[in-house]
């Protein structure tokens, strides 16, 4: 959520990250409703103190002035009640408005329309060029017994699997030696609540908007989250931190879901995009200090990208364009790996710096030396997330023999196995 102030004092610079972002949201509306706001509290203020000198004032009269003073009082009551009343509405929809406002992107940030225009920045690794006649992971998968989509989809639906085997094996490798990495760099493990309360979706700026996108239990009033991300962040909701306590390095591990509503016909084959996978998130808890952001920012993306180069994928990271930024991001990079069923990088990796958005909207503050109180700056990044990842992997350490070599920095969380199949 954006400071009251900034709109307020530079509208301009909204309006232009609202079109950056290409987010359709009514800046003047917002404008008119906040100055309503501060008249109506400003002749709300002065009706309660009129009630207060009254009440001293009558408590010293009697007789027909005295009756003429209580009659004014219960004037200034019914007035008192329709201002209250109007103010409240108006502070309703001024919020409404004030949570849909886009955080501004940072200069470095590009201008594109989509994800077809983010920007290289650079590549690591190279692409494979097979010999032989390769398969991509759903045909490897299921010859060896390792995916069954056909069951999955009987029992669950579209976009569900089963991982089976040796496959199942590779999954928790994956996960397990993500954590221990991220753990070595001095991040908490978690594990988090997959249902969680709406509060947490809209203090983490999922909420209001991404609604199509989560699974809903309606009666309990919670909803599945789609990443750790949300209650990692979440966890020091409406706490006031210690600087001396800064930064916070938290990874989480849940269990995620997303209903991918608007997606259908679109990369429906395979393990790409589904309804529910794992994942480990690092989430940074900072100072209100851009520079430092920046730095962690640099921070999360490397430990994401020492991930993916111990496991021995090629892969490119990508500046995100404006046009593909979320509503609370200040900046975005993605890590995009080679799968050859693509014939392109695919996503498996996107690393977000916030300022102060989240922790405005979770009312996330830290105490200085001086005693001031300051809205913490959040990040966060994934570390690994799977089955996705298992598509490079099956695809680009495929041998001619149809086994797949595992990466030597999986080998002890695979009983010491250098291949399977």
């Amino acid at each position: 959520m954006l400071d009251i102030r900034l709109i307020r004092e530079n509208p301009e610079a909204v309006r232009e990250a609202a079109r950056r972002k290409r987010i359709a949201v009514d800046v003047d509306r917002f404008l008119d409703l906040d100055r309503r706001f501060r008249e109506l509290t400003a002749e709300r203020d002065t009706i309660r103190a009129e009630q207060r000198k009254s009440g001293k004032e009558i408590a010293t009269l009697s007789g027909p002035e005295k009756e003429r003073r209580v009659s004014e009082m219960g004037e200034l009551a019914r007035r008192l009640k329709e201002s209250e009343a109007e103010l409240a509405e108006t502070e309703r929809l001024r919020d409404e408005l004030l949570a849909q406002m886009p955080n501004i992107p940072a200069p470095e940030v590009p201008e594109g329309r989509d994800d077809t225009e983010n920007v290289e920045v650079r590549r690591w690794g190279e692409i494979p060029r097979f010999e032989f006649d390769w398969k991509d992971h759903v045909e490897l998968g299921e010859r060896q017994g390792w995916i069954d989509f056909a069951r999955a989809s009987r029992i669950a639906g579209s976009r569900t699997y089963f991982l089976k085997g040796d496959a199942a094996l590779l999954e928790l490798a994956v996960l397990r030696f993500a954590l221990d990495r991220i753990m070595a760099k001095g991040f908490t493990p978690f594990i988090v609540p997959d249902l969680v309360k709406r509060e947490a979706l809209f203090g983490t700026g999922y909420f209001p908007g991404g609604e199509e996108q989560a699974y809903a239990c309606e009666r309990d009033g919670l909803h599945l989250a789609g990443t750790a991300e949300v209650p990692v962040t979440s966890y020091h909701m409406g706490e006031i931190l210690a600087e001396a306590d800064l930064p916070l390095r938290y990874a989480g591990f849940s269990t995620c879901f997303r209903r991918e509503a608007g997606t259908y016909g679109k990369d429906t084959k395979g393990l790409y995009r589904i309804h529910q996978f794992q994942k480990v998130e690092q989430v940074v808890i900072g100072r209100d200090d851009v520079e430092e952001s920046k730095r962690f920012h640099e921070e999360i993306l490397r430990n994401a990208e020492e991930i993916v180069q111990a496991l021995e994928l090629p892969y490119r990271v990508v500046n995100v364009c404006d046009g593909d930024l979320g509503l609370g991001q200040v900046q975005k990079f993605d890590i995009e790996v080679w799968m050859p069923s693509r014939n392109a990088f695919g996503e498996t990796h996107s690393a977000s710096r916030f300022h102060e958005f989240q922790a405005r909207r979770l009312s996330l503050r830290y105490r200085d030396a001086q005693g001031k109180l300051h809205f913490c700056h959040t990040l966060n990044n994934t570390v690994v997330a799977s089955p996705r990842i298992l598509i490079p992997l099956l695809e680009n350490h495929q041998k001619p023999d149809g086994t797949v070599r595992i990466p030597e920095a999986l080998v002890p969380y695979m009983g010491g196995r250098r291949s399977i199949g």
